[in-house]
């Protein structure tokens, strides 16, 4: 499997909606958002949005859910 590129949402609603509208063509979907600096490089930890698929990753049963 190869990973579509990452799309990025401008509201936590609007990512949910894209994923789950994804979800019904794609194998596994996931939306996450994150606190963070682009000009530095520092961000935090994923925050889960939204997973759905087959054999998704064990560390998203560790994610914090928003």
């Amino acid at each position: 499997m190869t990973p579509d590129p990452p799309i990025q949402a401008q509201s936590l609603l609007q990512a949910k909606s894209m994923a789950e509208r994804l979800s019904l063509r794609k194998p596994m979907v996931l939306a996450f958002t994150r606190d963070g600096n682009p000009k530095t490089g520092d961000y935090g930890d994923p925050k889960l949005i939204f997973a759905r698929g087959d054999n998704l990753p064990e560390e998203i049963n560790d994610m914090e859910r928003v």
